[in-house]
């Protein structure tokens, strides 16, 4: 269970509700101001309020789903990275995958219209900065170790 939990990267889950909320109860694009295209339901679900909090400056700070999406994916973005600090092949094989995630975002980015907002651009970037980063940490993690094995063998 835990190679499994090791190769599975955790942005998918951000993804997997993002993308039940667009074809489960996604809109379709509605032509407004000429020929603007927006997403009536996706939209709307989005920027649903979960809860407001008056604030002592007077305004009133709305949590709304995407948001809570977002900080779901920065979660699991940061637990990518501190998972990106091994060097074993589980690692390597998390990246792959995380590489193949980010492409399947990319792709529906581009070409579905439910996926056209700016909460999947930024969960599709923070794909993106899985992949760099896992791939950087991993990298410098493996020369460390090689820099440390030799450095007692020698």
């Amino acid at each position: 269970m835990r190679a499994l939990f090791s190769i599975f990267p955790l942005l998918v889950i951000p993804v997997a509700i993002y993308n039940i909320m667009a074809f489960a109860g996604g809109g379709d694009p509605v032509a407004i101001e000429g020929s603007e295209r927006v997403l009536a339901g996706l939209t709307d679900e989005l920027n649903a309020s979960i809860m407001s909090v008056p604030m002592i400056s007077g305004v009133t700070w709305t949590l709304t789903n995407g948001a809570v999406l977002l900080m779901l994916g920065l979660l699991f973005l940061f637990l990518e990275i501190l998972k990106s600090t091994s060097t074993g092949t589980a690692t390597i094989m998390n990246h792959a995958v995380s590489m193949i995630l980010f492409i399947v975002c990319l792709i529906e980015f581009l070409l579905i219209a439910d996926f056209a907002t700016s909460i999947f651009f930024i969960l599709t970037i923070m794909t993106l900065l899985d992949v760099l980063a896992g791939v950087v940490v991993t990298i410098v993690s493996a020369r460390r170790d090689f820099a440390v094995g030799e450095g007692f063998g020698g």
